[in-house]
C-alpha cells in the first residue's frame, strides 16, 4: 500500500564547500563538499527526519495515535521520533537499551523536553529490544491506544525512500559527484543513497550499530530499485568501529577536532565522527582521490556529543589548554 509522506523537514538541504578540511585531508580545495543534513529542521535536525516523513506517514494512514520506537539511550532517531510525535499531537514511547542513569544529558534531555515516555529494556541485544518494543505495543493496545512501531533507526525500505530524495538532490547540486561518504548504522540512509546514485558512488563507514550492516543496505536498496544488489557491490569501510558503537576511538576524536577547527562544523562521536575518520582513511589509502568531487553527508547527531562522557572530556581539553 502506498502512503504519502508527512512534511517535517526543510529541503533541499544545502551543500557547502569545505576547502580547509579538504586540504587537511590531502584533497584539493574544490574536491570536498558537505551535504548539511544536520540542518533538516525538526527537533534539532538530522538524517532521521527524511525517514520519519515516510514511516510516520504510514503510521498516520493506519490511524495511529502513539509512535513507539527503539534505540540506544543516545539515539538520534528516538529523539526525532519524539519530535515528530509532538509536531503531530501524538504520544511517543521510546524503548531504549540499558537502564536509567547509565547515560545522561544529550538526546535523553531532549526526549524528556519533547514529552516522550521512556521504557528501559535492560541489557539486551537487538532481538531483546524488539521483544521489549512488542510488549510495550501490546500493553498500549490493551489500554485502548493505537500504537505504530517505527523501525529501529527508522530504517526500512519505506524509510529509505527519504534518502532516495537526498541522492536526487545531490545529483542536482553536485553533478560531477564521484563519492558520497556517509555513516552506516542501521542501513536506511546508505540504502536510499545507493538506490539514487548507484553502488559505486556511495561509501558507507560502519559505526558498529549492526553485526552485518551491508545486509540491511542490500535488502532496502534492492526493494527500492528492484535490482539484485549484493554486498560485494557496495563500498563499505569497517575500520572505524574500534571497540564498539559507544566507544570513542583516537581516529574519531581527531576527526571531531579536525572538522571543528578547519570548518567550524561539529560532528558527533558515534556517526559523523566515524564517517569523517573513514573518509580520512579512504584518502590515505587512495580509495578517495584528489581531483574528484567528494561529498561528506553530515547526518546530524550533535546532541549525542553531550551524552557521551569521553567525547565531552576530550572536547573540553582544548578549552582547558588555552585557559589563561
Amino acid at each position: 500500500m502506498s502512503h504519502e509522506p508527512v512534511q517535517f523537514g526543510t529541503f533541499p538541504t544545502p551543500v557547502e564547500p569545505a576547502p580547509r578540511l579538504a586540504a587537511a585531508l590531502g584533497l584539493g580545495p574544490e574536491d570536498l563538499w558537505i551535504k548539511r543534513d544536520d540542518l533538516t529542521g525538526l527537533g534539532g535536525g538530522g538524517n532521521k527526519i527524511r525517514k520519519l516523513e515516510w514511516t510516520v506517514g504510514a503510521a498516520l494512514a493506519e490511524g495511529a495515535d502513539t509512535l513507539v520506537t527503539t534505540g540506544a539511550p543516545q539515539s538520534n532517531h528516538a529523539r526525532l521520533t519524539a519530535a515528530a510525535a509532538a509536531r503531530l499531537g501524538l504520544d511517543a514511547v521510546l524503548v531504549l537499551r540499558g537502564s536509567p542513569g547509565l547515560s545522561h544529558s544529550g538526546n535523553l534531555a531532549l526526549d524528556g523536553l519533547l514529552g516522550a515516555r521512556l521504557a528501559w529494556a535492560g541489557d539486551v541485544d537487538r532481538t531483546g529490544l524488539d521483544t521489549a518494543a512488542a510488549e510495550v505495543c501490546a500493553r498500549l493496545r490493551a489500554d485502548g491506544a493505537r500504537p505504530a512501531l517505527i523501525p529501529f533507526g527508522g530504517s526500512s525500505a519505506l524509510g529509505a525512500r527519504g534518502y532516495v530524495r537526498c541522492g536526487e538532490e545531490l545529483r542536482t547540486q553536485v553533478p560531477d559527484l564521484r563519492t558520497a561518504v556517509v555513516a552506516l548504522g542501521s542501513g536506511g540512509t546508505m540504502a536510499g543513497l545507493v538506490a539514487a546514485l548507484g553502488t559505486q558512488s556511495v561509501l558507507g563507514v560502519d559505526v558498529g550499530a549492526l553485526a552485518d550492516p551491508a545486509a540491511a543496505v542490500t535488502e532496502f536498496a534492492g526493494a527500492l530499485t528492484m535490482d539484485k544488489i549484493t554486498a560485494d557491490r557496495l563500498r563499505v569501510r569497517r575500520d572505524q568501529v574500534g571497540s564498539g558503537y559507544a566507544a570513542l576511538t583516537g581516529s574519531v576524536a581527531q576527526a571531531l577536532r579536525l572538522a571543528a577547527r578547519t570548518e567550524g562544523i561539529v560532528l558527533d562521536p558515534t556517526y559523523t565522527g566515524r564517517a569523517l575518520a573513514g573518509l580520512a582513511a579512504a584518502v590515505r589509502d587512495g580509495e578517495v582521490r584528489p581531483g574528484e568531487k567528494t561529498v561528506f553527508v553530515h547526518t546530524g547527531g550533535l546532541p549525542g556529543l553531550f551524552g557521551h562522557a569521553d567525547a565531552v572530556a576530550y572536547a573540553e581539553q582544548g578549552a582547558l589548554a588555552h585557559d589563561g
